[in-house]
């Protein structure tokens, strides 16, 4: 989707009207708020304007002190009432405007996280949310901006409507026919004429700020970049610890800032942005603000003549002076704001498309048999794997069954097939060939989310969370907390959860609470294995799981091994072949084929084998 693209006006309305139910639906009191906010303020001025021509024109007519006073009181009044209305609304739409943001780029998530991760993980999926969430960023294109279009609407609609009402006797009233040459103020044509240049006029100076705006929608593409740089470098080493000590020793911060402030930019002096500003997009603006002016002037004329030759009186040249610029600036709010919806219409397109990825992957719908002694049985029938774009095989013809309560290890070295194995195991993708059975039924039959409860996983990039320790290994903000300290203790975590006075509920890091602990990362890895236990499903997938510790705390785990996963099925990832020996069942993968399979002392024998070969490999390291 190219940002310079011009839509359809038909499909510009289609999008904004579907992606305005979008937005509504997640928070409807919202946009009450707004558009009674919107329609108090637009209307306001208006009261002010038509009370304050009243009591002008009674001062400089009759100055009945009763009427006077009648409309000094209805004045303050009003005024008081509006005021009160509009502060009581402000500050409901305020209330409501809150999370705002967030339900903004909840709408892109939810998506993200409920789609089928071969979707999710796709490079043209992932380009598409990045595109999108970038324009978002750098100048809020997409909800955030319909949301601004939407009050801008109500502003401008009900502008229009309360100026007009107050116009109409502008034109309507006509000057005495013994006011000499400026009765042609009276006639008809002449009417018509000052209309139409102030409709023109009216036209013209949002279409002069609209077309300069879309200078900025068309440079989206290279504020996008822009922004890139800026997030990649901007605060590179100053925010994140991780990089300051090689900040330091290397000087990044020479090459960083070079990035951010060079003239090639989009943002630096002589950068698009600045040529632009200074060029087409500078003049188009100040032609808007010129024909505006230009605007006050015809009125100013026309009202003032039209009072000096009799038509009304003093009081109502301001009335008119004012309702007339109203209508106008309102109609100018209101042409921009079309303008403005056009040009973001592209931006809400690029969100649509990520949201209309189709989920392909089918769902299933037999229920997973819960069973109490865990006996599931998976096999892998002859099944090949490509990865979607991808005319290699990153999994061929593999055929493997896994033993029931038994420790497989999974080896080889990098690109052999381990990790998109595990993905096929997990449902994460389906075979591109062959099948994969669980207790003998093709598992593409089964509901997914009950398929995919039946595995724990350690995953070598794991996440944990800035919340408390027992939320993170509950996954859930509710846990039992004897299982959790169980499930602690069999990780080896228990001797490092004594020391922290705060127990279970001690936050992970300092992000959300001062009194934070920072957990290294052979810690974290314990406090994941905890989380996977906790889960109590039938099959466990380790990967690396000991890859951040040491030797002393990876002895530790592998001699526990069989305590903590207790009677469960144990898929073991690692490419050190010595953490293996506890496991009863290697497979050998290489180059995406299983070549090798039986126990640790049957492989090392073989000495053609792929096994062996990777053992003596890495034996130096084992002494």
């Amino acid at each position: 989707m190219n940002s310079q693209e011009k839509l359809p006006i038909r499909e510009v309305i289609a999008i904004n009207i579907r992606a305005f139910k979008l937005i509504i639906n997640r928070n409807p009191k919202r946009y009450v708020a707004k558009a009674l906010h919107c329609v108090t303020t637009a209307v306001t001025p208006y009261i002010a304007i038509y009370i304050t021509a009243l009591l002008i024109n009674e001062i400089a007519g009759h100055s009945d002190p009763a009427r006077l006073r009648f409309l000094a009181i209805m004045a303050l009044v009003s005024a008081a009432v509006l005021a009160l209305i509009n502060a009581a609304l402000k500050h409901w739409r305020a209330y409501e405007k809150e999370g705002s943001w967030q339900d903004f780029r909840a709408v892109a998530l939810e998506k993200l996280q409920t789609m089928n991760y071969a979707s999710a993980d796709s490079e043209e999926v992932r380009d598409k949310l990045a595109t999108y969430t970038q324009s978002a960023n750098w100048n809020n294109w997409g909800l955030a901006k319909l949301e601004e279009t939407f009050e801008g609407f109500i502003r401008g609609i009900i502008g229009v409507i309360g100026a007009m009402a107050l116009t109409v006797s502008l034109f309507t009233l006509s000057v005495p026919m013994d006011a000499g040459a400026i009765v042609i103020l009276n006639n008809p044509l002449f009417m018509v004429g000052v209309i139409t240049l102030m409709l023109f006029i009216t036209v013209i100076a949002p279409m002069f700020r609209v077309r300069g705006e879309s200078y900025f929608a068309r440079m989206s593409d290279e504020a996008r970049l822009g922004n890139r740089y800026f997030s990649a470098f901007g605060g590179h080493g100053y925010y994140n610890i991780n990089a300051a000590m090689d900040l330091r020793m290397y000087r990044q911060d020479v090459i960083t800032t070079h990035c951010n402030r060079s003239s090639q930019g989009a943002w630096g002096r002589g950068g698009s942005f600045d040529k632009y500003s200074r060029g087409p997009v500078g003049a188009l603006f100040a032609a808007s603000a010129a024909v505006g002016h230009v605007f006050t002037g015809v009125i100013y004329v026309y009202v003032c003549l039209k009072a000096w030759g009799g038509a009304f009186g003093v009081g109502s040249v301001t009335q008119y002076i004012g309702a007339v610029s109203a209508l106008s600036s309102n109609m100018s709010s209101l042409i921009a704001t079309v303008g403005t919806s056009r040009n973001n219409a592209v931006f809400l397109k690029l969100l649509f498309d990520f949201l209309d990825t189709p989920d392909d992957m089918y769902q299933g719908s037999l229920t997973t048999e819960k069973r109490s002694d865990n006996k599931y049985e998976i096999a892998f029938c002859n099944v090949s794997f490509k990865y979607p774009g991808s005319n290699e095989y990153a999994i061929k013809d593999l055929s493997l069954t896994f033993n029931i309560g038994q420790r497989l290890a999974v080896v080889g070295q990098n690109g052999s097939g381990k990790t998109t194995f595990i993905k096929l195991l997990c449902r994460l993708y389906d075979p591109t060939e062959g099948e994969i059975l669980l207790n003998g039924i093709d598992i593409r039959k089964y509901d997914y989310q009950q398929y995919m409860n039946i595995f724990s996983a350690v995953f070598q990039d794991f996440q944990l969370l800035s919340f408390t320790l027992g939320q993170n290994v509950a996954a859930s903000n509710d846990f039992d907390e004897g299982k959790v300290l169980d499930c602690l203790t069999r990780a080896g975590f228990g001797e490092r959860l004594a020391a922290m006075p705060k127990g279970l509920a001690t936050h992970l890091y300092k992000d959300l609470d001062k009194e934070g602990v920072e957990v290294s990362g052979g810690e974290a890895q314990k406090i994941a294995m905890a989380r996977a236990l906790y889960r109590q499903a039938p099959f466990i997938v380790l990967d690396e799981p000991t890859a951040a510790l040491d030797p002393v705390a990876e002895f530790e785990i592998y001699s526990k091994m069989n305590e903590i996963v207790g009677d469960k099925t144990t898929v073991f990832i690692s490419h050190r072949l010595s953490s293996c020996r506890f496991c009863q069942d290697i497979a050998v993968f290489h180059e995406g084929r299983l070549v090798e399979r039986g126990n640790h002392d049957n492989l090392l024998a073989n000495e053609a084998g792929k096994y062996h070969e990777m053992w003596h490999a890495q034996a130096q390291y084992y002494a």
